[in-house]
């Protein structure tokens, strides 16, 4: 029975609730604001202007022996150019970072590898200061690019905005984050293989599995620079989007009983990825003022394939980002001028500005990601009772400094986080019924970085 202080107590947090909502608590830490003003439009359009002087940088373009095709054409000299960038960087980052060229040789498959392929990822390593957060952050895009023909590895392939938007961002982000240090580990990728079957990200994902890398995060970027689209001839630089599964891929060979309880307790809308999008929706937004992440509740877009997709099918959390509208005259085309248009990815059909906004956001998500500590460990929501309120329990984050936690709610139907409720206990009960919202706990750093948030596994016993 409720004492006559205990319903007191209970109006009183009905009443102050609505003030704590997603949208009142930000929190804008100094570092990342730094950060993210230093992210420049000029460097960005530099990186392109190099990445396209290379001709082509088509996958099959690089000779067996790579070392010959250096500062010239071809993305084998491409590739070590971006090296040469990576190196340079870490130069900078007190000894953190290290630069790699992560390569081995891809016999031929029958359909976009017609003869044995000299492969090669351009990787950047900055290792976290926290030597027991292990933690590794991903941010990609492809270096290799294509015309029509995607056999064709002798016609020029500028491919300023496929993939060069999304290799240009990793690398500026490269640049401007090697400053700073992070108490977990990212690393910065620029991909071989996309245009031929997402081979360069195949290689990555399953050495993060064979490694046992305890990957939390992978941010593709892949055609993020160009602010308008064919056909609609919308032109827009304030809104990009963010491509996530729902129901992770892997669960279709599942026998643990996943996705029945996925189905039993309805969430269907909370994979790794799912989550990982809403998270970046808000921090993203957070920092970079004039620019709307769209969520799309899909992997990827028709007909269309991305090198998120090799990680989430292997249970990572990886969502793609690409711009809101898509001009089909400046992808996958031979360079020429029909009818008055004129067909080619170059750089002159690109905003560098929307660019700059779009790495930002990267890093903004990153940033943050790899400042917050560890999640929450064993978060779990009390089903035992019909109650109208919710309990939730957990357990302190392996790794990282605490200030609190938050707990984040939000109606069945609503697509982003609406309340934050922030504790420094271990666990909270909330007058909202645990039939009608979705909850999902955060730690929280001493500087107000969140971690990702975990949902509760219902404890029924």
């Amino acid at each position: 029975m409720q004492t006559n202080s205990s319903r007191l107590l209970f109006i009183a947090f009905l009443l102050l609730s609505p003030l704590l909502n997603a949208q009142t608590i930000v929190n804008r830490d100094p570092q990342i604001t730094d950060l993210v003003s230093q992210i420049s439009a000029d460097s960005l359009r530099a990186h392109i202007n190099g990445l396209v002087s290379f001709g082509t940088r088509h996958t099959l373009s690089v000779p067996a022996d790579a070392s010959a095709q250096v500062g010239k054409k071809g993305l084998g000299a491409a590739r070590q150019w971006i090296l040469g960038k990576f190196n340079q960087y870490a130069k900078q980052s007190g000894g953190r970072m290290t630069a790699t060229l992560d390569t081995w040789t891809l016999q031929p498959d029958g359909k976009r590898v017609d003869k044995p392929a000299n492969m090669g990822n351009v990787m950047a390593t900055l290792k976290g200061t926290d030597p027991t957060d292990t933690r590794v952050f991903i941010v990609q895009g492809h270096m290799d690019s294509r015309v029509t023909n995607v056999m064709n590895r002798e016609s020029d392939a500028p491919g300023a905005n496929d993939d060069g938007s999304g290799t240009a961002a990793v690398i500026e982000l490269c640049r401007v984050m090697s400053k700073s240090s992070f108490p977990a580990t990212v690393i910065f990728v620029t991909l071989t293989g996309e245009e031929q079957g997402l081979l360069g990200a195949e290689h990555l994902s399953e050495r993060a599995i064979k490694e046992k890398w305890n990957l939390e995060a992978v941010l593709n970027n892949d055609i993020m620079g160009s602010n308008n689209s064919s056909d609609t001839r919308i032109i827009d630089n304030t809104r990009i989007r963010v491509f996530s599964e729902g129901l992770p891929s892997n669960l279709l060979k599942d026998t643990t009983g996943r996705i029945g309880q996925i189905q039993r307790f309805g969430n269907e809308n909370d994979g790794k990825a799912r989550t990982l999008a809403r998270y970046l929706k808000e921090v993203g937004e957070r920092y970079v003022e004039n620019l709307e992440v769209v969520m799309v509740y899909r992997n990827d877009r028709y007909l269309r394939g991305g090198d998120h997709t090799p990680y989430v099918q292997r249970g990572f959390a990886a969502v793609r980002l690409t711009e809101m509208n898509e001009n089909y005259e400046h992808q996958h085309q031979d360079l020429r001028t029909e009818n008055g248009t004129e067909f080619g990815d170059y750089p002159k059909f690109m905003d560098f500005e929307y660019l700059r906004k779009n790495t930002a956001i990267n890093l903004a998500t990153l940033a943050n990601l790899a400042k917050a500590p560890v999640v929450p460990q064993k978060v779990t929501v009390d089903v035992r009772n019909l109650t109208n309120a919710t309990v939730l329990y957990w357990q302190a984050p392996t790794a990282g400094k605490v200030k609190g936690y938050y707990v984040l709610m939000r109606e069945t139907y609503w697509p982003f986080w609406q309340k934050k409720f922030f504790t420094t206990k271990l666990g909270m009960t909330l007058p909202y019924s645990k039939d009608n919202y979705y909850f999902a706990v955060q730690a929280v750093s001493e500087d107000g970085n969140e971690s990702l948030p975990v949902l509760p596994v219902p404890n029924l016993r």
